[in-house]
């Protein structure tokens, strides 16, 4: 994480947590204007997301694609008895359904029926593409277009406390994985719908988000850097 011993052209890895209603090209756009370089990120986190995002600057975004693959972990919150189109806060609650009939041995038996390698489908609010358009453009404009599952695994799904009709969890997860699709598929298999209400990514392999610097040390940071050199 520390890029003291080389140019940002030759290569830095910068471990970002990236903030509440930014963007993950948001962070790359503000580290291309500080480091006059080249940046790429390692995996898209949603806008209403937080937490871990791996960027790379120069010769260094040639490891990126090795780093998308590695696994994640996450911390959310689902909210259950209502759905969204999109999955998550970006578009209102409907769907409203009852889930006052829920406990906490079926939240905890329903978790584990999602373990291991499985077909999800993405969200239809999301940046996988159908026709070289990304699924958010086709939902934006109205359009309905099948959506082809995708191949992941869900390594450990644990709730670690109940407040209904919050759930919150803590997923292990193959690259790929939608937390967002995770919790309506959670919610469908209970009978109540659910959305993703939070979410922030702890670690992306060996990667973990207490090491991370907000945007805003890494702008100090790079300021200073900068300042030093000749």
């Amino acid at each position: 994480m520390n890029p003291h011993t080389h140019s940002f052209a030759e290569g830095a890895m910068l471990l970002v947590d990236k903030p509440l209603g930014w963007t993950s090209f948001d962070v790359v756009n503000k580290l291309k204007k500080l480091t006059h370089v080249k940046v790429g990120h390692s995996g898209t986190l949603d806008p209403l997301a937080t937490g871990l995002l791996i960027c790379c600057t120069g010769k260094k975004t040639r490891a990126l694609a090795a780093l998308q693959h590695l696994p994640k972990q996450y911390a959310g919150i689902f909210r259950l008895g209502a759905t969204t189109p999109s999955d998550d806060l970006e578009t209102e609650p409907r769907e409203h359904r009852p889930y006052e009939y829920l406990n906490d041995a079926l939240l905890q038996e329903t978790a584990r029926q999602f373990l291991g390698v499985q077909q999800q489908v993405p969200p239809l609010y999301s940046a996988v593409k159908k026709q070289g358009v990304p699924l958010y453009r086709h939902a934006r404009q109205g359009r309905m277009v099948e959506v082809e599952p995708r191949t992941i695994q869900i390594m450990r799904f644990d709730i670690v406390s109940i407040h209904l009709p919050f759930v919150h969890v803590e997923v292990a997860c193959s690259s790929g994985t939608y937390i967002r699709a995770l919790a309506r598929d959670f919610g469908k298999r209970l009978g109540c719908g659910a959305y993703l209400f939070a979410l922030r990514r702890l670690a992306i392999g060996p990667y973990r988000v207490e090491e991370a610097l907000s945007i805003f040390e890494w702008e100090q940071r790079i300021r200073q850097i900068n300042a030093q050199r000749p």
